[in-house]
């Protein structure tokens, strides 16, 4: 069979590639074009474009960027009518996706949806969309099945992915990986500020602004695969930080505590068992755009999994070096750190457990056969 997958960004590229890995267990004829990451790539198949190229994060980001925007939507089209996929496999990145499965759908191409736009954070309207234009829908968040049921729309919950990310690693050699990254012996305060540039330029200066007040700590920036190690040498101005380039499961192994940027990481950062505070910034256009139009009690999946604050979230004006090392503070205490690990037990167990990527490749396969 062949696959077309369109992913924007590294936690696309991620779930991506693991579907990609469980779809060649199903299918062995398998055949895939996609928009990704190296992580695809290294599954084997077509890159077609990469998510680095078009990484535009906010409204005003997006306004800016929307000729090449519209250029790569329509070049995509022309990329799918000539692959003549027996499958589109759409991954999160609703603005661009919906668009493109809009007119596959009208062109007769199947159209699958694997982890769900967030409709349910805002502009509840897409799901109008959705259920005209998506044949199915796979989804990794417990509370997204019960949102659609509201809308009369069926959807598969296949649990999260990234418990098996996390869970099928090898054990790590702490000593040696301390050595390689000229790490010391102090405890880890693991630094995750996005993988856009415009996120990292508004939560980097802000979380390294703690560095000198936690001498008994080392302070390690988590740098993402996007993003290359001279973008981020202009904002340590301290020995007392490291940075370790793509190996943010390896840092966040060994961490004591974290600071997060909002998104995938917070999830990821829980998975790991490590308290953290969840940090978000934007510009002052988008935050306030964002704040109109988005109807959710807390920003970080770890809450809305568990519907309560398990972990402190930061907002625009209140990311501020007072606040954060109030909270930092708080997460090095033994007692709140108890609190929170019994609350990520839980939320490991609403996920659902192993296997999600599986699941939705043998759903999506065995409808291929059926069809």
């Amino acid at each position: 069979m062949r696959y077309y997958i369109i992913s924007g960004e590294a936690s696309g590229d991620l779930h991506g590639s693991n579907l990609m890995k469980a779809l060649q267990k199903e299918d062995v004829n398998a055949e895939f074009r996609f928009w990704g990451g190296d992580l695809m790539v290294a599954v084997g198949g077509t890159l077609v474009k990469h998510y680095k190229e078009r990484a535009f994060m906010g409204f005003i980001e997006v306004l800016m960027n929307i000729k090449a925007i519209y250029k790569d939507i329509a070049f995509c089209k022309q990329d799918i009518a000539q692959f003549q996929p027996d499958v589109i496999i759409f991954i999160d990145n609703s603005g661009f996706n919906l668009r493109i499965a809009k007119w596959a759908k009208q062109e007769g191409f199947r159209t699958n949806y694997y982890i769900s736009p967030q409709v349910w954070a805002s502009r509840a309207s897409r799901v109008k969309a959705i259920k005209r234009d998506i044949d199915a829908m796979y989804v990794i968040l417990p509370f997204v099945e019960d949102f659609y049921k509201k809308y009369d729309y069926k959807v598969n919950f296949v649990g999260h992915p990234l418990i098996d990310a996390i869970s099928d690693r090898p054990l790590l050699d702490e000593f040696e990986f301390r050595k390689k990254h000229l790490l010391n012996d102090k405890p880890i305060i693991a630094l995750l500020p996005g993988s856009r540039k415009q996120e990292i330029k508004n939560m980097l200066s802000v979380m390294l602004s703690l560095v000198e007040d936690y001498p008994d700590y080392q302070f390690v920036i988590a740098g993402a695969p996007s993003q290359d190690y001279n973008f981020y040498a202009s904002f340590i101005k301290s020995e007392n930080v490291t940075f370790i380039e793509n190996k943010t499961y390896d840092l966040l192994s060994i961490s004591t505590a974290a600071l997060v940027t909002s998104g995938t990481a917070t999830l990821e950062t829980a998975l790991f068992k490590v308290p953290q505070v969840v940090c978000y910034k934007g510009s002052a256009i988008s935050y306030h755009i964002a704040k109109r139009i988005i109807t959710l009690r807390f920003i970080s999946l770890v809450n809305l999994i568990m519907d309560k604050e398990v972990v402190t979230e930061l907002i625009q004006n209140d990311f501020n070096k007072k606040r954060l090392k109030e909270e930092l503070d708080l997460i090095l205490n033994e007692e709140e750190r108890k609190k929170i690990f019994l609350n990520y037990n839980e939320l490991e167990k609403k996920l659902g457990g192993k296997g999600a990527s599986e699941k939705a490749a043998k759903l999506i396969f065995n409808a291929l056969q059926d069809s």
